[in-house]
């Protein structure tokens, strides 16, 4: 289970303002390996983490260039999925390398969606000349992508905006950390952002997530129906990575990212990566 929360304002009228401010959890089974966040691509000019599960490595989940490209991928919670279907991760993965822009790119995804599980996908072009687009494409909405509009969303294993409970509360928290955005050092920003992504509360009941995952979800719904997903997953449990991504009015991009240290819930290790956009 992710989930993910993101602000954009192409020309802020501050120069204390963000562009972009987003804020990411990944939830995934410890036994399913991964690289931290880190530079890759033919010039090192890609920042994410990678996927290294057999036949799906080099996949990701979140990621930046420096470039511009940006984008952000959840799972759609299904009771079950075709395990002959493409990796989703490649999705991101071939954007962050890709010349096209974020609206043609997923045209192009938009038509092959069928190949895939559930999934959802953010995709955004920041550029200092032409001005920020932000796209979003869902194989289980509608059949074609979005522009966004400037503004706040919420996103996690259902449609954009799917009104969770538990994405309508976490919504919330992170409005109230980015209403202070400006008046806060970047670092306590981070601080604050790291605390949304990591509140437990669970926000039942919430018969949205018990009606969409039915029997798949039900044992363990009070795990799922928080920000943060800790616990038990069948026997199995959850590995967690939270991500903060800020681009301010100068394109000056900050990411930092914080992952459990093995499968001890009480270790973790944060690292920071800055650059600057090229225009």
């Amino acid at each position: 289970m992710c989930i993910i929360f993101f602000k954009f304002d192409p020309r802020p009228v501050s120069k204390n303002a963000y562009r972009l401010i987003l804020a990411a959890n990944r939830d995934e089974f410890y036994h399913r390996p991964s690289k931290a966040a880190d530079f890759w691509g033919s010039n090192h000019e890609v920042l994410s983490g990678l996927d290294m599960e057999e036949g799906k490595e080099g996949g990701t989940w979140l990621g930046i260039s420096m470039r511009g490209k940006l984008a952000a991928l959840t799972n759609y919670l299904q009771p079950r999925l075709d395990r002959d279907a493409r990796g989703r991760g490649e999705l991101v993965a071939q954007f962050l390398t890709t010349d096209m822009d974020c609206l043609t790119y997923l045209k192009k995804v938009s038509a092959e969606g069928h190949l895939y599980n559930g999934f959802n996908l953010i995709a955004a072009d920041l550029s200092t000349e032409k001005g920020d687009v932000v796209c979003y494409y869902g194989n289980r909405g509608d059949p074609k992508p979005v522009v966004l509009a400037p503004g706040t969303y919420g996103l996690s294993n259902a449609l954009l905006e799917t009104p969770w409970r538990k994405l309508c509360f976490g919504k919330r928290l992170f409005l109230e950390a980015v209403e202070r955005s400006q008046a806060l050092p970047k670092e306590a920003l981070v601080a604050q952002l790291l605390d949304v992504l990591n509140n437990e509360e669970a926000q039942l009941p919430d018969p949205a997530i018990e009606d969409q995952g039915r029997e798949y979800v039900q044992p363990i719904l009070s795990k799922y129906a928080a920000v943060c997903v800790r616990g038990l997953d069948y026997g199995t449990r959850c590995d967690r990575t939270n991500t903060v991504i800020l681009v301010d009015a100068d394109g000056h991009v900050t990411f930092t990212e914080r992952s459990m240290l093995g499968t001890d819930p009480s270790r973790w290790e944060t690292s920071t990566h800055e650059f600057r956009l090229k225009s």
